[in-house]
């Protein structure tokens, strides 16, 4: 029943603004699963709160096919990377690295955007080039999500609003998916290589799946500035914390 709550929070909270581990993860370390048992039964619970906020996004996600399109290779592969990181080498250079991205994308969010003023001419070299370096910090992103995944929404949250001038709602729908693909390849890798507790995974799963459904729908009839400015919050408040846990 601890799971399953979380797992509604968690799910709320991660299609919303990507803060999902936020609630799941303690709560598997609650019920006495081991750290890194935690974050692997963790990511492969998650792929339920991917499939429930895709679900609900699919309004918002009209008309960004080609986009995912071009875009999810980047997710797939970071999301590979950081399976394989995490099985692999100790955390603490991430552990202290977060906090700075993670205050640094808060921020981003907080901050309004300005309306770009539509350029007369695109080029295509300069296209290809926004492209490339969109998909490089989609990578990198999703290299600590499927590491860790804690707040990794947000980051990606903030990258979408700054680099695209989407409305939050459609950003968020885009994050949804992008972070769905890079939780998903980790998932199946730590489902063949790594110790998943499949009774948590179950009761996390089935929470996540429905707190996740419900998030697009928040998101979409919420007033836009006052979500934003939680969102941000949220991300300052767990940067401090985990800059407090990293460095003491």
């Amino acid at each position: 029943m601890l799971l399953f709550a979380a797992g509604i929070l968690g799910g709320l909270t991660g299609s919303i603004a990507g803060l999902a581990s936020v609630a799941t993860y303690p709560a598997l370390l609650l019920v006495g699963l081991p750290p890194v048992t935690a974050n692997v039964t963790n990511t492969v619970a998650l792929v339920f709160n991917g499939i429930g906020s895709i679900w609900g996004s699919r309004p918002e996600l009209h008309g960004q096919g080609e986009w995912l399109k071009r875009i999810m290779p980047f997710a797939a592969l970071g999301g590979i990377a950081g399976a394989v990181l995490l099985l692999s080498t100790p955390s603490e250079g991430f552990e202290r690295i977060v906090p700075f991205l993670l205050g640094f994308a808060a921020l981003a969010i907080l901050i309004p955007v300005r309306p770009k003023r539509e350029a007369r001419v695109a080029s295509h070299q300069r296209h290809t080039t926004l492209l490339i370096l969109e998909g490089a910090a989609i990578f990198a992103i999703c290299i600590y999500g499927g590491y860790f995944g804690a707040a990794a929404g947000v980051l990606l949250l903030a990258l979408l609003l700054r680099a695209g001038g989407a409305t939050l709602a459609r950003a968020n729908a885009g994050k949804n998916v992008v972070l769905g693909v890079a939780n998903s390849v980790a998932a199946v890798i730590f489902t063949v290589a790594a110790p998943v507790q499949w009774p948590a995974v179950v009761a996390l799963g089935m929470g996540c799946l429905l707190g996740s459904r419900l998030g697009p729908v928040v998101v979409r009839h919420a007033p836009a500035g006052p979500l934003r400015v939680a969102i941000g919050v949220a991300g300052l408040a767990l940067a401090v914390k985990l800059g407090w846990d990293a460095y003491r």
